[in-house]
């Protein structure tokens, strides 16, 4: 029950968040138009190339760390912060290097600065994992909710001030801003660690950078998988472009908790049946991944026929071209959704590594499928390489090795509709 209600917290946090976050979002849209709404999706998805530097993989870690060895908590925290906090100076290095190589202004790049800068107090993410690992999220979510809290009246307030584009990237610093200030005080209030007690270790740092560089490496390739495509459309085309696109991304990726949500909770149950017999493990697994795709395609039937519909609603006419990418990039759902289920599936089967090489498998297609399709059809060709990334990656690269290739066979039977339809035999 202890674990249930810890969970419980997070993901009532997360879709709070995502509601909140959508619809505030879509009034920013309407406000700022496709061009600036553009803009700002360039400089945070420019930003989100480079975060992985900043968190350095350490999260899961030093939670790890921490539940294996509460005396060292104490030189963990500390070592962790300062780790993270050097990173985030690395983030802000490597940017002002690569904005050189960007087709960008100064005001473009002032932006991307403002927003980079939010990485500076992430450092202070050290203490979610502090109360992760004693399985007190709700401290975490009481930050967040606060933080999520000022930050939409905020922007509100910005919105109905009629303000300029640089003041959402301020409280996008501001956001974190708070949210730090929200972990110190949750920290220092049920917490018995005193501050000056947390140190850097440097033979810690050196074990939990050793631990955490296939994960850094990881955290890359899945911000280029998830980030590229608005950066390359705005080098390929122009900022009212990524505007388009970012908008119907929103809707298309607003969906993606669900898969989270469910496997997380369903995937014990499977775990145990592994330990009566295969048969089950395996009977269970196969009714995951068949919900999985029944969920997805009845998430995408409906966005596919009312996309222009939709987006002319929530975001106005001004935002027409956005339907037609939303009505390709939803499709790559389907496979989101069986990516988070297979994902579990490769952690139980201590086959994890095989996550990171079919996302670089997909990260590689995605790039080299925008650098073709964005020239040829624009947004679209965008919405496409997505969607043939994620195929790709969450599904066909399972037939690409030997120990992966009963789950392709697995999600194989899954996306055979017919299958489900007519199958007789109950899980």
């Amino acid at each position: 029950m202890k674990y249930f209600k810890n969970t419980s917290w997070l993901f009532g946090e997360k879709i709070l968040r995502m509601i909140v976050g959508l619809f505030v979002g879509i009034w920013i849209a309407r406000y700022l138009g496709p061009e600036q709404f553009g803009l700002f999706s360039y400089a945070q998805s420019f930003v989100g190339l480079f975060t992985a530097i900043a968190t350095l993989g350490l999260d899961g870690i030093v939670i790890r760390e921490l539940v294996k060895d509460e005396t060292r908590r104490d030189e963990l925290i500390g070592t962790a912060f300062w780790l993270k906090l050097m990173g985030a100076i690395g983030v802000l290095v490597v940017l002002a290097i690569a904005v050189n190589f960007t087709s960008n202004n100064t005001y473009t790049n002032t932006l991307v600065f403002i927003i980079a800068s939010a990485t500076i107090f992430q450092s202070f993410n050290v203490i979610d994992m502090y109360f992760q690992s004693q399985v007190m999220s709700r401290y975490i979510v009481y930050a967040n909710i606060i933080s999520l809290f000022v930050s939409s009246l905020i922007k509100i307030a910005l919105v109905l001030n009629e303000a300029p584009l640089e003041a959402f990237a301020w409280v996008v610093l501001f956001d974190s801003f708070v949210l730090a200030g929200g972990f110190i005080y949750f920290f220092l209030k049920n917490s018995a660690i005193k501050i000056p007690h947390l140190k850097f270790n440097k033979s810690t740092a050196f074990s939990l950078l050793r631990d955490s560089w296939p994960l850094i490496l990881s955290g890359i390739v899945i911000s280029i998988y998830m980030k590229i495509d608005q950066v390359m459309i705005k080098e390929m085309m122009n900022a009212e472009a990524v505007g388009q696109y970012a908008a119907a991304i929103r809707l298309s990726e607003a969906w993606y908790f669900i898969p989270m949500v469910i496997a997380s909770s369903l995937f014990p149950a499977i775990i145990n049946a592994k330990k009566i017999s295969e048969e089950l493990y395996y009977a269970r697994l196969q009714k995951l991944y068949d919900l999985m795709v029944w969920i997805a395609i009845a998430i995408a039937l409906p966005m596919t026929f009312l996309s222009d519909w939709i987006v002319e609603l929530l975001y106005g006419e001004q935002y027409k071209q956005a339907g037609s990418v939303l009505m390709i990039h939803i499709w790559a759902g389907v496979f989101v959704f069986l990516g988070v289920a297979s994902g579990k599936w490769l952690l139980g089967e201590n086959l994890q590594i095989f996550s990171t090489i079919n996302t670089t498998i997909g990260a590689g297609v995605n790039v080299i499928l925008n650098y073709f399709l964005i020239e040829k059809m624009g947004i679209e060709g965008a919405a496409w390489s997505t969607l043939i990334s994620y195929f790709i990656a969450a599904y066909l690269s399972l037939s690409f090795f030997k120990k992966t290739r009963a789950n392709f066979i697995n999600i194989s039977k899954s996306l055979l509709l017919t299958r489900i339809l007519f199958a007789k035999k109950n899980y």
